[in-house]
Parts: C-alpha cells; structure tokens; sequence
C-alpha cells in the first residue's frame, strides 16, 4: 500500500534480518502518524491537519523507498538497487583508499623509522621458539666429526655420543637468538634494512597483492551487506526526517494557502 513491494522487504539479506527490520521501529511509526493524521484531517475536515499529514506521509514514504531503492532493483525505477550494481567500482575504491591513504610509502617509511622505536621493534620470540633447530645440531657434530677431535669422538662412541646434548644445545641456541633479537643493534640494523625503498616497495606490492585478492571475493551480495551494516543505524532516521520536514512544509503550505 506504501508503492514498494512486498516480498523483497521481508527478503532476508544475511545474519537474519530483513531490510523491513532496518526500518520498522523508526519508519513505520512515523508512517503511521503520518497517516493518522491525514486520515483524521480528512475526516474531521481540518484543512491544516490534513495537509500536515500528506506532506508529512509523502516524505516519510519517498525517503523510505529512497533508501529502500539504494539496495534493492526496483523494476522501470532507474537508479535502483546502485549499490550492488557498482560494486566493481565500490572494490576499486577500497583498494584505491587503502593504497593512497593508508599503506604510501611515506607511512611504512615513519612505521618503520617511529623515533621511539616501539613501533619498528619486532617481536621474534614466537618464531624463535617454532623454529627447529635440530639441523643446526646436525651441522655442529658433523664439523667435529671433520675435525681433529673426530678420532677421539669415534673412540668415545661417536656422534651418538653427542645426542643427550641436542636438546640442551637448541634450548640454549634459542635463549641466544632470541637475546640477539631483541639487542638495540640488531633492531638497528633490521629497520636500516627494511627502510631500504625496494623494500618497501616490495611491502607495497605484497600488501596490494593481499587486498586485491580479499576484494576478488567480493560478491554483489556482500558488498550490500557490508554498507547496510555500516549505515543501517541511521538509515531509518531519514524517514523520520523526510516526514518531520514534509508535514513542516504541508503546515507551510496549509497556512499560506488560507491566506
């Protein structure tokens, strides 16, 4: 009865709400009190209330099947349903936002220089301790088998001789990387490094790589959702809007017209 079809609005679009849950609580309350009022202006024959009411349910309405048409085709209305018919052009401006504002090299650049070193000071204990270092072990016996002191092992039973000692040996080779990691010169040396601009570039590159992909998934249907979920909360007050103003503008009109 409102001129928006029925069936999209109770159309469910993910998480289980409907597009008429957007709206119900704020629209269609304000709908309502539009109409009551041009029922009762109407019957009651008062020319201001009912003028009110017209205007007021003539905005309430278009704003509602503005916002509705914003996310919805609605067939012979040119324009509608904007948002999933552009969403090529919606994924090209996040990854344009993102590579121009967020990740320039001039912001990895300050990242990765920050004066208070907080920011460019690298956490490597988690890969320190998920790194094997059973080869390092290997390599170490193997250069004493080669040695000078390989005949004196063999008299000793090996290298079997020197196994109880790889556990040992890796617990304390991790203690040591791990103090070398977190050394002021090592941190030094890493970000001169990682400033260099192939670098970075590379970074830039790599970072694009990671939003180009993420944004090829992106479905018609998923961009809809992500800006209702962005803006739904707000959506609803331009109906209410849209019929405050308009049964401004019908008082307006009722009083100028009497004149």
């Amino acid at each position: 009865g409102l001129g928006i079809p029925a069936e999209p609005l109770f159309r469910s679009l993910g998480n289980n709400q409907t597009i008429l849950e957007y709206f119900v609580n704020k629209s269609l309350i304000t709908n309502l009190i539009a109409l009551a009022c041009t029922i009762g202006g109407y019957v009651s024959d008062h020319h201001i209330l009912f003028t009110l009411g017209l205007f007021a349910l003539s905005g309430a309405i278009t704003n509602w099947l503005a916002v509705y048409m914003l996310f919805e085709k609605v067939p012979l209305l040119y324009g509608s349903g904007v948002i999933p018919a552009r969403f090529e052009e919606f994924k090209v401006a996040i990854r344009q936002l993102m590579m121009e504002e967020f990740f320039t090299e001039q912001n990895i650049d300050r990242f990765l220089s920050d004066s208070s070193g907080k920011a460019s000071t690298l956490n490597l204990t988690p890969v320190i301790e998920r790194i094997d270092l059973s080869p390092a072990f290997d390599s170490l016996v193997s250069v004493i088998e080669s040695s000078s002191f390989g005949d004196m092992l063999a008299m000793l039973g090996g290298s079997q001789a020197l196994q109880p000692m790889r556990e040992p040996f890796i617990e304390k080779m991790k203690l040591s990387i791990q103090d070398i990691a977190q050394s002021e010169q090592f941190n030094t040396l890493l970000r001169e490094e990682l400033e260099q601009p192939d670098i970075i570039s590379g970074m830039r590159d790599k970072v694009s790589d990671i939003i180009e992909k993420r944004l090829n998934e992106l479905t018609p249907q998923l961009v809809k959702e992500i800006v209702q979920k962005m803006i739904k909360k707000h959506l609803g007050w331009l109906v209410v809007w849209g019929g405050i103003f308009g049964g401004v503008i019908g008082v307006i009109a009722a009083i100028t017209n009497n004149f």
